[in-house]
């Protein structure tokens, strides 16, 4: 028996909620709504106009209803995303859009849905040389652990926020609060975060990383040993002994082989720390927010006493950073003491070249989810060979038009840099679960071999004139249009 509703009411099967939805009212989403007696999706639907030529802005068009001239865009220059087509819930439905268009004499399909994911989450690259906090440490948003201290790279702290376990494996404002910090940080917006033992940290995709109210601005040119090898002919003639700080690789320039080749006498200096090899010291210091990515203020702490046989008076030491943020010039006197002196001229241009060759720090959100069984069944019938057609290349992945990365090994698992991505991709349901748009492209005939939905396929003139909310952007130069067919694997068929 079908289900008796109030009246002026529908239930939304968009999501597993179910929303009952009064007239006039949206469902707890924000992203349907009960508008004339119709399920209505609310955001406008986005179409990719390709862009004629680098540096072509993302430019919005076709932002209100009524504003269609009636012109159609060109097939081959209009790419249908995933973002406001809506869903395949529940999952025996074909994916909301499944588009033909031909391009460059080849018939091509690209599917198109916004999926559920609960197995979800974002990698956050943060460019900075402090510590953020030790490895493992929870992260938390408003309070709840959202997330955990991961891995440093090269120059940048790294962060996991979400998963599937903060989502929906443990209290219900733990997971409302992780999908909240995941879609604002996917839709580009700030998010304050703090990390346990460790920083309180302001992030937002493409914007330099804020630590405990200092906003970053350069990202460190490399480690201690690295900056030592980069500069040390700069220095030779102008000092006779470099220590670069660094909370990883302390670097030492006459002990270092760049020193030894450039014949840099023995000056006597002698560091804290454990030796790695001539000129690399690990552990000067503890981790921190200071000079180097260490917790010292005074870049001497890292220093024990000269050695008498081999230092002279007046033996000139610059102390600098990997950033060049911190430096510091010092002289010996009679007793070996350093003596913090003004930076000569010809020092402060090494300084400062060390400083050009910083990039500038940014906070990098790459978005990372599987894509389930039930999604791959909006493509065909027999999700592993939707798969099984991404790994072999002949259907590509994109994310609202942007490229994602595809891990090998079992399933669609993806990784997208959120900021390739046209604004406000993403959504959520209160599940809770993050809603991210995807798409596959590829060759019709493909589509047909690995049991495509072909009785749904639709022309993409069909969609170009339909009188609903479109929202026409251009594409970014720097990604590839997504709709160029694939040809690398056609000789091994």
């Amino acid at each position: 028996m079908a289900e008796a509703l109030p009246k002026d009411t529908i239930r939304c099967d968009a999501c597993p909620v179910l929303c009952y939805i009064k007239l006039g009212h949206t469902g707890a989403c924000d992203r349907y709504g009960n508008f004339g007696g119709q399920l209505v999706r609310l955001d406008p639907h986005v179409l990719l106009d390709r862009a004629k030529s680098q540096g072509t802005p993302l430019v919005p068009f076709l932002e209100r209803e009524g504003e269609w001239d009636g012109k159609l865009a060109k097939p081959a220059e209009t790419f249908v995303t995933a973002i406001g087509a809506g869903t395949t819930y529940p999952d025996y439905k074909p994916a909301p859009f499944i588009v033909s268009s031909e391009v460059d004499g080849v018939n091509m399909v690209t599917v198109v849905t916004e999926g559920i994911f609960s197995y979800c989450g974002v990698k956050l690259k943060i460019d900075t040389d402090r510590h953020l906090g030790p490895e493992r440490n929870l992260v938390r948003a408003q309070g709840e652990p959202v997330g955990h201290v991961t891995t440093a790279e090269y120059g940048s702290q790294m962060l996991s926020i979400g998963g599937v376990h903060h989502l929906t494996g443990r209290t219900k404002t733990e997971g409302r609060v992780t999908c909240e910090t995941l879609l604002d940080l996917c839709n580009g917006k700030e998010v304050a975060l703090s990390i346990e033992e460790g920083a309180r940290i302001t992030v937002a995709a493409g914007q330099p990383p804020v630590v405990n109210g200092q906003r970053e601005e350069r990202m460190r040119v490399g480690c201690g040993s690295a900056t030592i090898g980069m500069f040390a002919k700069q220095w030779c003639g102008k000092v006779d002994e470099v220590v670069v700080v660094d909370d990883h690789i302390t670097g030492v320039l006459s002990e270092h082989q760049a020193g030894k080749m450039l014949g840099v006498r023995e000056t006597g200096i002698a560091i804290h720390g454990r030796r790695s090899t001539p000129g690399r010291y690990f552990q000067v210091a503890q981790p921190g927010t200071g000079w180097g990515g260490t917790n010292i203020s005074d870049p001497l702490a890292v220093l024990k006493p000269f050695k008498p046989k081999l230092a002279w008076p007046h033996l000139r030491l610059l102390m600098v950073s990997t950033t060049g943020e911190h430096f510091a010039y010092y002289e010996l006197d009679e007793s070996l003491q350093p003596i913090e002196k003004e930076l000569p001229p010809d020092l402060q241009t090494s300084v400062e070249r060390i400083r050009e060759n910083c990039e500038p720090a940014l906070t990098t959100v790459l978005f990372m989810a599987g894509a389930g069984g039930s999604l791959r069944a909006g493509a065909t019938e027999n999700p592993v060979k939707l798969t099984d057609s991404v790994k072999r290349s002949l259907t590509r992945v994109t994310c609202g038009g942007a490229p994602a990365y595809v891990w090998p090994g079992g399933g669609i698992t993806f990784m997208v840099d959120v900021s390739r991505m046209p604004e406000n991709a993403f959504g959520y349901v209160p599940t809770p679960a993050l809603v991210a748009p995807i798409e596959f492209t590829l060759k019709k005939e493909d589509y047909a071999e690995l049991g495509g939905h072909m009785d749904s396929v639709r022309p993409l003139s069909d969609i170009l004139s339909e009188k609903q909310r479109h929202r026409q952007l251009t594409s970014l130069p720097a990604n590839p249009w997504p709709l160029k067919p694939s040809l690398e694997k056609d000789s091994e068929r």
